[in-house]
């Protein structure tokens, strides 16, 4: 059986290259890359979406701001909605934010400082189609290269995640400051998933560590089922 995986490539983004290539690797697994363009409302018939990283039409007005309103989009909110898999990387995890798939929001790191180095995450969740390949407790060493990275969510929303068990990746050294050290989040169906450090970047040993495999290839593991 064929996985067909789609990454959205939107003006500014870096990293959706890196997803091709973390995708090309799950081959062997029965995984196969898609692009998705921005301007096309268009999934192409694909079986689970990614959302990439990198700046995304120039980060401006903040990020993922302008992102959420491209054609791809739509079809994205509708594949959500319908419960299709959809994971969000770094700037991705913006854009979900933004197009309301997912709660809270990405401030600026309280250092005020790009952060760009590897960091310990505990998976705190494995009942989503990105996270199935894991143990609960986990720790995975991934990169995070960031400004925004700093999760936030009022005090309401807060409690409603973590009573609902919908806080999926949880930093061991917050580089960032986020909020309850979140690092990835899921929506309420627990088939959307935001997370900031970038999997696809340590996918393969070539590149130091295949260690983020483990969060791609967990969508393989749900299509099995």
């Amino acid at each position: 059986m064929t996985v067909r995986i789609g990454i959205t490539v939107f003006p500014g983004s870096n990293c959706d290259r890196d997803a091709m290539h973390a995708v090309g690797v799950l081959g062997r697994m029965g995984a196969e890359a898609v692009e998705l363009w921005h301007a096309d409302a268009d999934l192409k018939g694909v079986d689970a979406v990614v959302v990439p990283g990198g700046f995304s039409y120039g980060d401006y007005l903040r990020p993922g701001a302008i992102a959420r309103f491209a054609n791809v989009m739509g079809e994205v909110e509708r594949f959500a909605a319908d419960g299709g898999p959809v994971v969000g990387i770094c700037n991705g995890f913006q854009v979900l934010t933004e197009a309301h798939l997912l709660p809270g929001a990405l401030l600026q790191n309280t250092s005020l400082r790009f952060v760009s180095k590897r960091v310990r995450c505990r998976v705190e969740r494995t009942d989503t189609p990105w996270t199935a390949a894991c143990g609960v407790g986990e720790e995975l060493v991934l990169p995070v290269a960031h400004n925004e990275g700093n999760y936030f969510a009022d005090a309401a929303t807060l409690a409603r995640l973590e009573d609902e068990g919908r806080v999926v990746l949880r930093y061991v050294d917050n580089p960032n400051g986020s909020v309850n050290d979140i690092a990835g989040v899921c929506s309420e169906g627990r088939n959307v998933v935001g997370i900031m450090p970038h999997p696809e970047r340590v996918s393969d040993d070539d590149l130091g560590s295949a260690e983020g495999l483990k969060i791609l290839a967990s969508v393989l593991v749900g299509a099995a089922v």
